[in-house]
């Protein structure tokens, strides 16, 4: 019997990554022997389809659950549809998840967690496009996605209105929920909480 714990660092003592498709690797473990081995998430840094890839190299490890911060609906589908169990709300360490799952205090989860893209790590803190005329591709809500396609829907510009988008706003602490500003050019999950030492996530 093997689970996979998203981490964000190699080794049993590590955080669990609150982010399933973009965890920097994965912990394959036997709960009953404790015996792992470390999996790099090489997916992690690709632009789309990260939870889906990630979810069927997981799937190639057989494993019966994977344990994770939250999984969105692409990644979820794709593990269920296998028959591995999803377990979201884990935080602490790789080796206390391994144990609450050994001891049967982990719960499976019945839907995804998040909303897709979720833990992508940065957007462009532009909504809908650039109004008439503009090109490409987006929603138009406020929702861009840091690459410069926004949909035109609407005149003019659209600010996304949510916590921490932009190149300014807010990390926030996967564990304990402190906040720092964000530093330009850095990614939050590069970050340690100056308070518990816990990975970083964006806003």
């Amino acid at each position: 019997m093997k689970i996979a714990i998203s981490a964000t660092a190699p080794g049993l003592d590590a955080k669990v990554d609150p982010r399933f498709g973009r965890c920097q690797c994965f912990i394959i473990a036997d709960p009953e022997t404790m015996e792992f081995e470390v999996v790099d998430n090489s997916s992690a840094m690709t632009a789309g389809g990260v939870g889906i890839s990630t979810a069927q190299m997981i799937a190639e490890k057989e494993v019966e659950a994977v344990l994770t911060g939250n999984c969105g609906p692409n990644a979820y589908q794709a593990l269920s549809s296998t028959g591995i169990k999803v377990i979201t709300g884990v935080s602490g360490s790789v080796k206390g998840a391994i144990e609450g799952y050994r001891s049967g205090k982990s719960q499976t989860s019945a839907s995804a967690s998040v909303p897709d893209h979720f833990g992508i790590g940065s957007t462009s803190g532009i909504g809908g496009g650039f109004g008439a005329g503009g090109k490409g591709r987006g929603v138009g809500m406020g929702r861009g996605k840091g690459r410069g396609m926004g949909g035109g829907m609407g005149v003019g510009r659209m600010r996304d209105s949510r916590v921490g988008a932009g190149p300014g706003g807010e990390c926030i602490c996967s564990n304990c929920g402190a906040r720092i500003p964000h530093q330009a050019g850095t990614h939050c999950y590069n970050l340690s909480c100056p308070q518990c030492g816990a990975k970083m996530v964006r806003g």
